[in-house]
């Protein structure tokens, strides 16, 4: 049974204080029994409440302590739902038709079942005939049929605004989406066609992948370290590095990976640093933290550690330093352009800073009790009005979580769905707002029609006359759109972090938790700086060490998540020299039965001069 030493020790290591203790832990000890809880588990969902709330103080009150029962009744009712359906096993009339051998007489009058090659989709998604109102994905359920998020009342609202210009907020009528001619008169023309360029450093449709070996994962993480060092020794800010293994009386700089000493989560007592093999030892020496009054360590994370180890067997640290900028490629996009010694013309200089718009949004795409992608609907009618330079979708499009995926009750492949759902939508938008506006897509690893893999290939899509409009991006990926730099990666890898990290701040001092969790890639340069990474994460080590790497901060960084929606303007460094990155979750479109949030955002240069807002949709 949990205790209350052991319960008020974990939210120590978590960094939370707790507000009239006593009743705090009683309460706490009551819901361990009750809901079958360890402390590290209790103060687990408890961070994850945290979080959703967006609460700043790192403080545990008596008043939070109701909200926190109803989180964990809703962790536990989803925890038995998915017991209950991962046996579950719903045939279609086609697993029939297949084990019978036959097609049934009265297949023509059925719509929703096609079965002879005449009915089924047309191989090519992009004919003229359209099959997706006709096409019934989901059994049992009529497309005429009034959906939750049909009758939601509140259309396109403003959630949050950041910048110096706020977003008008369109509540919704039946006005949304005009019709017809009517639609192609009222529509806004975009603005000027924006540059495009992707950086593509991810791996290739059809690569071979899940082929690395022991040495590839090692080789990874050694080149991880080394390039660290490597910055840390030409930043001239530190001593010499040596070895933490060896024994030195006077106060040593060693550069290393943050590994934990045992499974489960980083404590005081658990941490290693490992030094590289290379130019080291490559031993892993024990690390004490405790004489430092701010830290935030996770496990993978590159660290420069000044301290003592006169034993040669514990390092105590006294400074800890995770990042240094170092090159010209770090500094803002102005300082960049003052320091390129390229002559460009006045119209081209123009053009390149000239203004981005984006609408950002992230999967799922359609709500969880059918296949019809009302959200998705909804967010190109809603684009064809504000007429973005670009339309940025970040995967699952078609999301193996989906019930109706998950338990085979769909009569077309998960291809044809895409095609026809996702695709010919996308291509009837680019064919009605012209030239000017460009898509990119970027898939997900929860893409049941797509490689199950991390790093990802992007969609081999080849849609003819869009090509130079249509554009699908590795995961994680980088492009450039006129001269923003914009990075983007579909793993909930803020997510991940959160579970993992373990911080320590001055007490009193607020902190702004899901800033912390976003700056690590940045510090780190690295798209996912988790390691090992969780077991549901295909992890390929072969393709991992160029495609994850961020060579350059972006302008702008895409970080969909299960986390609570925001846009934060993240800053490395200090005073005039900081480097400044906009950091966004657009949050889900689809949330269950209801309706989501996507992102409205323009982009002119800097973070001062840009606006956003998080509009539910």
């Amino acid at each position: 049974m949990a205790t209350d030493e052991e319960i008020k020790n974990e939210f120590k290591r978590s960094g939370f204080t707790l507000v009239e203790e006593d009743e705090i832990l009683k309460q706490c000890v009551t819901l361990c029994i009750n809901y079958s809880l360890n402390p590290s588990d209790l103060v687990s969902s408890w961070e994850l409440y945290h979080l959703n709330r967006q609460l700043l103080d790192q403080t545990v009150n008596k008043d939070e302590m109701d909200g926190f029962v109803l989180h964990l009744q809703n962790e536990q009712k989803e925890s038995i739902m998915r017991e209950e359906e991962s046996g579950l096993h719903l045939y279609s009339n086609r697993d029939v038709d297949m084990l019978l051998d036959k097609v049934p007489e009265d297949t023509e009058e059925i719509v929703t079942t096609p079965t002879n090659k005449s009915q089924r989709l047309h191989p090519d998604p992009f004919d003229s005939i359209s099959r997706s109102r006709d096409y019934g994905y989901s059994t049992g359920k009529s497309v005429g049929h009034v959906t939750p998020f049909g009758r939601r009342i509140e259309k396109f609202v403003v959630k949050f605004n950041i910048g110096n210009v706020a977003a008008h907020a369109e509540n919704g009528t039946n006005n949304d989406v005009e019709d017809g001619e009517d639609d192609i008169i009222k529509r806004v023309q975009t603005s000027q066609r924006c540059s495009l360029k992707v950086n593509g450093s991810g791996p290739e449709p059809g690569c071979r992948f899940m082929y690395d070996r022991t040495e590839d994962r090692f080789n990874s993480l050694e080149n991880r370290i080394v390039r660290h060092a490597d910055a840390f020794a030409a930043s001239g800010l530190y001593e010499e590095q040596v070895d933490p293994a060896v024994a030195s009386q006077r106060s040593i700089f060693a550069v290393g990976m943050i590994c934990c000493d045992a499974e489960g989560h980083l404590n005081d007592k658990s941490i290693l640093l490992q030094s590289s093999a290379e130019r080291t030892s490559g031993q892993r020496v024990p690390v004490d933290l405790n004489k430092l009054d701010q830290f935030s360590i996770f496990p993978g994370q590159i660290v420069g550690i000044e301290g003592q180890n006169p034993s040669g067997h514990y390092l105590t640290a006294s400074k800890l330093v995770d990042s240094v900028l170092t090159a010209d490629a770090d500094l803002p996009p102005a300082k960049r352009q003052n320091l390129d010694q390229e002559v460009v013309t006045s119209a081209e200089e123009s053009h390149e800073l000239s203004g981005v718009s984006f609408i950002i949004a992230s999967g799922p795409f359609t709500t969880s009790d059918n296949l019809l992608f009302e959200p998705l609907n909804e967010l190109l009618a809603y684009a064809r009005r504000k007429s973005p330079q670009l339309l940025v979708l970040l995967g699952p499009f078609v999301d193996s979580e989906h019930p109706e995926i998950k338990n085979g009750t769909v009569d077309a492949t998960f291809n044809e769905i895409f095609q026809v759902e996702v695709l010919r939508k996308l291509q009837d938008y680019t064919e009605f707002m012209g030239s000017e506006v460009r898509v990119v897509l970027v898939p997900s690893i929860r893409d049941a029609n797509h490689d199950f893999i991390f790093p990802q290939p992007p969609f081999d899509i080849h849609i003819p006359d869009l090509e130079h409009q249509m554009t699908s991006l590795s995961n994680p990926g980088t492009f450039e759109a006129n001269q923003v730099k914009v990075g983007c990666c579909t793993v909930d890898v803020l997510k991940h972090l959160s579970g993992e990290e373990m911080s320590k701040n001055p007490i009193g001092v607020p902190t702004d938790r899901m800033s912390r969790l976003a700056s690590h890639l940045l510090r780190q340069r690295s798209f996912y700086p988790l390691y090992p990474p969780p077991e549901s994460l295909p992890y390929d080590s072969s393709l991992a060490p160029k495609a994850l790497e961020i060579s350059s901060i972006p302008d702008i960084l895409l970080l969909p998540s299960d986390m609570r929606y925001f846009v934060k303007v993240l800053s490395l460094g200090e005073g005039e020299d900081a480097v400044k990155c906009v950091c966004v979750n657009p949050g889900r479109l689809a949330k269950g039965e209801g309706a989501g949030t996507f992102v409205e955002l323009t982009y002119k240069g800097s973070p001062e001069l840009m606006h956003a807002s998080i509009i539910s949709i």
